[in-house]
């Protein structure tokens, strides 16, 4: 592994690890999902997560992580990231965003995504999609030569045409060795500008898209952070790769 202004290139088997690190980790997620159902509470989907992860052989990369208390953040309707796993049932009519890290032969993947608990309202459903197609709108400009601002901005401008409004004191970032590696990856903010992209870059990229304002606070619990008007949100997220072809989606499902 090299850096380039404090952006780690990664080796072929660097990304041949994370590669499979991704694959394991959207194979978990994929399972994680079937347990997600009217009735269940936070705490059980955090249960199922560390049985799937271990049941894989791979360790849970947030449990403990700053003293997170659980293997998953599981954030309901208003919360908006790093949900910690409890008490709350998810009803017919939430929405569940699931954030999932895991380590695999010492390197982190990391993936996200928000689901639906049996009906929910169109507005929700909108919400979804937006913030999905978000998360490839800055993805499809994560290629050899563009700049990181330009992920930002295919994010933001996108956002925003549907009338959403993009989270602005959380953000993506880069991934190897640790969780959490430079660059931090905006989802907002002008095209072109920031370091040029280069092959081996692997970033954690991850819209979080608000149906009101964009602003937010943390609960007490130190770690839960919602809305500031109480308005739902969604959160999308891949592990991806700056290749010589285009991106590459390590946590594709």
């Amino acid at each position: 592994m090299k850096t380039t202004n404090l952006i780690s290139i990664k080796t072929a088997q660097e990304i041949a690890i994370l590669r499979d690190a991704g694959k394991i980790l959207a194979e978990i997620v994929e399972d994680l999902k079937r347990s997600l159902k009217e009735g269940i509470t936070t705490g059980e989907v955090d249960q199922v997560a560390e049985k799937l992860i271990r049941q894989r052989g791979v360790v849970p990369a947030f449990k403990g992580y700053r003293d997170f208390p659980g293997c998953v953040c599981v954030s309901v309707n208003e919360e908006v990231v790093h949900g910690v796993p409890g008490n709350r049932l998810l009803r017919s009519g939430d929405i569940v965003s699931l954030d999932v890290g895991i380590i695999h032969k010492d390197y982190y993947s990391d993936i996200a995504l928000t689901a639906e608990i049996g009906i929910v309202r169109d507005a929700l459903k909108k919400l979804l999609e937006v913030t999905s197609q978000s998360l490839y709108k800055g993805i499809e400009q994560a290629r050899v030569g563009n700049h990181l601002s330009d992920i930002s901005h295919a994010i933001q401008t996108f956002v925003e045409a549907n009338h959403f409004s993009i989270v602005r004191d959380f953000v993506g970032h880069g991934i190897g060795k640790n969780l959490h590696e430079d660059p931090e990856i905006p989802n907002f903010g002008p095209a072109h500008n920031g370091p040029i992209l280069k092959e081996g870059m692997v970033f954690a990229i991850e819209p979080m898209v608000n149906m009101g304002t964009w602003q937010t606070r943390i609960l007490d619990d130190g770690w839960t952070v919602v809305t500031q008007d109480g308005q739902p949100s969604a959160h999308f997220e891949h592990t991806v790769a700056i290749a010589s072809q285009g991106p590459e989606i390590f946590t594709r499902i």
